[in-house]
């Protein structure tokens, strides 16, 4: 009897997967559906790794937090991405979305900040420079970029405010620039990082805070088409697509125009909760 009941629950699991078109890494988590002009994208959210941000995202997307309508400037509790664009569409990089202006610039009217473990995602072992030249993950192409990236930030986190500082103790300065790792870059560039979250790497399929910068999260968020390395510690990871990457992929290929912006519509219809 225990066998045939075995056998029936997992050929019951095994229909009910095939039922709904996707396995979640865990069983509580939410997921999320969201319907485009493009088709369906199930999004599993990850309330252990970003518990903020997933409740601000699902909250919004519900009709469940106040925010500010950008037209009008007052407060308001509806489904806030109903109807919203794909701002931003990047081939073979990432599709943003979230913004009630449609052009980069929008939010709810408030900012939260990051939820990144950068020790989960290895940034603590990275060094910032390497035989002389700076990480690739770092923003830098010049020598203007070098400056306001590394150098600068390091001579604020030290006190030196003068050439007369600098010269008594260049020799730290360029001890402390060799020792310097990614996790220290960015904390010197404002980034604050939670060692008690469990942190994921920007991969393709993720669902990631689209930002201006340390802790300016708001209601913008990117999926991404390929693995994003060097944005790793810079973008809260919340969810990751679970079903219709097909779709997102498909949103991917629509044409741009100026500042990637996609020449033919695309819009969220709705993002509500997945009830199977």
């Amino acid at each position: 009897m225990k066998i045939i009941f075995a056998i029936a629950l997992s050929l019951f699991m095994a229909t009910a997967s095939f039922a709904q078109g996707f396995v979640k890494e865990k069983p509580t988590n939410p997921v999320l559906v969201m319907k485009t002009n493009f088709g369906d994208v199930y999004i599993e959210m990850f309330p252990e790794e970003a518990p903020k941000t997933v409740a601000n995202f699902m909250s919004l997307a519900i009709g469940e937090r106040v925010f500010v309508d950008d037209k009008t400037k007052a407060k308001v509790k509806r489904p806030f991405y109903d109807g919203l664009k794909f701002h931003r569409v990047i081939k073979d990089f990432m599709i943003q979305g979230g913004d009630p202006r449609g052009n980069g610039t929008g939010g709810p009217g408030y900012n939260f900040e990051d939820e990144i473990n950068a020790d989960a995602l290895g940034l603590h072992k990275m060094k910032a420079m390497k035989e002389g030249r700076p990480h690739t993950f770092l923003p830098i192409r010049n020598q203007s970029d070098f400056q306001r990236t590394l150098v600068h930030p390091l001579f604020q986190k030290m006190g030196i405010r003068s050439q007369a500082d600098l010269d008594k103790r260049m020799e730290e300065v360029k001890r402390r620039l060799n020792d310097l790792t990614l996790k220290d870059a960015y904390e010197n560039m404002g980034y604050r990082f939670n060692e008690k979250l469990k942190s994921r790497p920007p991969v393709k399929g993720v669902l990631a805070m689209a930002n201006s910068g340390p802790n300016t999260n708001g209601s913008q968020f990117f999926i991404n088409l390929i693995d994003t390395p060097w944005l790793t510690g810079k973008h809260t990871v919340f969810g990751k697509v679970v079903q219709g990457m097909a779709v997102v992929e498909k949103i991917g290929e629509t044409p741009v125009g100026a500042g990637s912006v996609p020449q033919n519509e695309v819009r969220i219809i709705s993002i509500r909760l997945h009830t199977p």
